[in-house]
């Protein structure tokens, strides 16, 4: 069988097709996700996809258009137990804009915020709670706030709460010319 002929190359093929609505040369940043049941999860914390494609059993693509956030999250285990947490919050963008090459998200993405560790993972999805307790999407959280986490994690100092003050702030700015 080609690689042509194969249902995944067909399957990779639709995934990369425009989504309803969009004219077909929107620039798209597709994301790798896959779930192994004991050993490897790979899924989006907060995102909205344009579409989501089923590759396989294990393995999906989402598709997002350009200037959407999103958060996903890589966890490894072994016999021993986790090995690695990793969470990544990023904002698709487009071809003109300076993007970082991460593997599993074509062709790249601006990133926002890289945690990497149990600990540092687990402080950044506390703050992922709070601001959803709060009423507030995390896929329309300012940018900058991302920006200030990622700075305050490296920094090793008290991470910032998210308030309705700072997205109020955050949406007015947004607004003007």
């Amino acid at each position: 069988m080609t690689a042509s002929a194969s249902p995944a190359a067909g399957a990779a093929t639709a995934a990369l097709e425009a989504p309803s609505g969009q004219p077909a040369s929107a620039p798209l940043t597709r994301v790798a996700l896959a779930y192994i049941e004991p050993r490897f999860k790979l899924y989006l914390r907060f995102g909205e996809p344009a579409r989501t494609h089923q590759l396989d059993r294990w393995r999906r693509c989402a598709v997002f258009l350009p200037g959407a956030m999103l958060c996903r999250i890589r966890w490894q285990a072994n016999d021993y137990g986790t090995v690695r947490w990793q969470l990544m919050v990023m904002q698709a963008c487009t071809p003109l804009d300076a993007a970082q090459r991460i593997p599993g998200v074509q062709p790249g993405a601006r990133l926002l915020l890289h945690a990497e560790g149990e600990n540092q993972v687990r402080a950044v999805l506390a703050r992922i709670d709070a601001i959803e307790a709060l009423g507030i999407a995390p896929v329309s959280v300012s940018p900058a706030y991302w920006r200030t986490l990622a700075n305050r994690l490296a920094a090793r100092l008290p991470l910032p709460e998210y308030t309705a003050e700072r997205h109020a702030a955050w949406l007015t700015a947004r607004a003007l010319p």
